[in-house]
């Protein structure tokens, strides 16, 4: 692909990322379109209802990836937002686009069912503006624009279909106030079910209000994720030589950008960041959680030895005990050591002594940007 010759990065025909600014305290506390900038609820005659739209002012971001449909609610705070409520589901919409190019009438029906509950919150919560956005199984299928066609219809919503550098500038806005403010470089890295999104953000933050954003010195956006690794490698009995051959599936496909960005490592104070089910995951093993734990998660450091310890430990699991595992789960058994596998190629080329794991990422960005977009920060506190 050519290549901007001052940031390196991909040349895209489609919409940029209009506000990037990324407030410092995103107040994501909890886990968890209508067309952007129309609610819900718009068409219900309430004066009450309009006193109360005025008073919470709240917002919705939805990322419908390859594997999850994940929707986050939340109203302005002080110098952040607050979650008022969230949805996520897999539904594995992508399913077979690693061996195809048609997203299949099982998968849309479970994306359906998943989208009319977020509808149906959005509605509750009477969401003055939201933006829902689709990634990768949207970008690749050839029946894409008729899905997006299909829930408009159906459901009343307007999805938006991202390229991939929108979505990687979202991704770091969302969780660049994690990383280390004494870093003076950042590999951040999203990795999710079709696509993996990778930036570099060079030199340190110059303010906690500083645009995350004007930092990145390159981006990528690696045509692999977790559901189509695993569809084309086998997710279900992996093997260490299986488990290789993805990792050098992934490390040609990164040759690119860490050759731009191989002096990153060499920066004082140098970590990475990831963003993803993948990070939680090893995060949560890490820890030994009885059950998740986003606030235990989100946040935290490991160190490079831990990880590898955790990695292991999955390889060699059969399917079962992964399964078996609270941080996991049947649905993404068979996912997990993709994402691993992903996770180690990046490593391999950046090797860092320290990762942080963000529990946030695509919808929190979102989120910021719009309310950005609406000064609801202005003069340092809500308005």
């Amino acid at each position: 692909m050519p290549r901007d010759s001052s940031l390196t990065v991909k040349v895209d025909a489609t919409t940029d990322v209009k506000d990037r600014r990324a407030d410092p305290s995103p107040g994501a506390e909890n886990d968890a379109s209508w067309s952007s900038g129309q609610s819900p609820a718009q068409s219900a005659p309430s004066g009450r209802r309009e006193a109360r739209r005025r008073s919470t002012r709240s917002y919705a971001a939805l990322d419908l990836g390859t594997n999850n449909c994940r929707l986050l609610i939340a109203e302005p705070a002080h110098f952040g937002f607050r979650v008022t409520d969230a949805f996520s589901r897999i539904v594995r919409l992508g399913e077979g686009l690693g061996l195809g190019n048609s997203l299949s009438e099982d998968a849309i029906e479970r994306t359906i069912d998943a989208l009319r509950v977020c509808r149906d919150k959005m509605i509750a919560k009477e969401v003055i503006r939201a933006r829902l956005v689709a990634t990768e199984a949207c970008r690749l299928a050839e029946n894409g624009a008729s899905f997006i066609e299909r829930v408009r219809s159906d459901l009343d919503l307007d999805l938006e279909i991202v390229d991939r550098k929108t979505e990687a500038y979202l991704a770091v806005t969302g969780c660049a106030a994690l990383a280390d403010p004494k870093a003076q470089s950042v590999i951040i890295f999203d990795i999710g079910g079709g696509s993996t999104e990778i930036a570099w953000l060079d030199g340190p933050a110059p303010h906690a209000f500083a645009d995350p954003c004007k930092r990145i010195r390159a981006w990528d956006s690696l045509p692999v994720g977790v559901v189509t690794l695993a569809e084309r490698h086998g997710g279900v009995d992996v093997t260490p030589e299986s488990f290789e051959g993805m990792v050098e599936e992934v490390s040609e496909l990164l040759i690119d950008f860490a050759l731009v960005a191989a002096q990153a490592g060499r920066a004082r104070n140098f970590h990475l960041l990831g963003t993803s089910g993948t990070v939680t995951t090893v995060g949560g093993i890490h820890l030994g959680l009885a059950r998740y734990d986003r606030r235990r998660v989100d946040g935290m450091w490991m160190r490079n030895g831990e990880i590898s310890t955790v990695m292991d430990r999955l390889l060699h699991s059969n399917f079962q005990q992964r399964a078996e595992n609270p941080c996991i789960g049947r649905e993404r058994a068979d996912l997990v050591l993709a994402g691993c596998a992903i996770l180690e190629a990046i490593r391999r080329a950046f090797p860092a002594d320290r990762l942080r794991i963000a529990d946030r990422g695509l919808r929190e960005g979102i989120l910021m940007n719009m309310m950005r977009e609406d000064s609801v920060w202005r003069g340092g506190s809500q308005r």
